[in-house]
């Protein structure tokens, strides 16, 4: 899952002599939700049962997301996936972009709590309770 850098794109693009050379070597379309679901699940070896249990989602709207059925999860039900597979913050970013749902944002209060415990790798307990103490809404409900 090695993906070229943003700025790194975004250099390459303002290099190219048009847009039509950048898009012939780079692969720009939108993902996918269930796509990348499954290449994070092939790609740390987790199995899909687990994550969302792990993730305390509804185990019906679990598989909807990972099968493509629902493909505009609202944001938070992406972080609790991204908490319970373990993600780091550039796998979290790309899932919530894949899910239509904005990136994580540092001068947010509520995000940065996120950010923190994501670089932590905190448990989805664990980003609850630092929300909570921080009033601020949690994740999910226990």
């Amino acid at each position: 899952m090695d993906e070229p850098l943003t700025e790194e794109m975004l250099n390459e693009l303002l290099d190219s002599p048009d847009p039509d050379s950048f898009l012939r070597t780079h692969d720009v379309n939108t993902r996918e939700l269930s796509d990348y679901l499954q290449e994070l699940l092939n790609t740390h070896g987790l199995v899909r049962k687990d994550v969302i249990h792990a993730a305390n989602i509804n185990e019906t709207y679990g598989y909807e997301l990972f099968t493509g059925r629902k493909t505009k999860p609202n944001r938070d039900k992406i972080l609790q996936l991204a908490f319970a597979m373990g993600l780091s913050l550039r796998e979290t970013d790309r899932l919530l972009t894949a899910g239509g749902a904005s990136r994580l944002y540092c001068k947010d209060r509520r995000d940065a709590i996120i950010i923190f415990c994501l670089d932590r790798h905190a448990s989805l307990a664990d980003v609850n309770d630092a929300l909570y103490q921080r009033n601020e809404r949690t994740l999910s409900l226990p």
